[in-house]
């Protein structure tokens, strides 16, 4: 049987911190300073805000950058990244 991301993660560290609700916005993980944290690609989350709870994308960009990026919740907290995307 093939694990969640959520599982994996938890397999790496079982205090890792995760944004609850975004599990599909999971892109991996990375340890600072003997500190692991869950990566997550960061237009995902805007995405499935959009989708899921049917918030339009300006809302849903400063919902999740007020409540869920700008949340600090200690050493572990996820970090959320903006992809790269070649432009040719």
């Amino acid at each position: 049987m093939t694990m969640t991301k959520r599982e994996q993660l938890a397999a790496i560290d079982e205090e890792i911190l995760l944004a609850d609700g975004f599990d599909e916005a999971i892109i991996g993980h990375v340890s600072l300073g003997g500190t692991s944290k869950a990566v997550y690609d960061r237009a995902k989350c805007i995405q499935i805000l959009c989708e899921r709870d049917g918030m339009e994308p300006v809302d849903a960009e400063e919902f999740f950058s007020y409540n869920v990026e700008g949340a600090y919740v200690g050493d572990s907290t996820p970090l959320f990244v903006e992809m790269c995307h070649d432009a040719g």
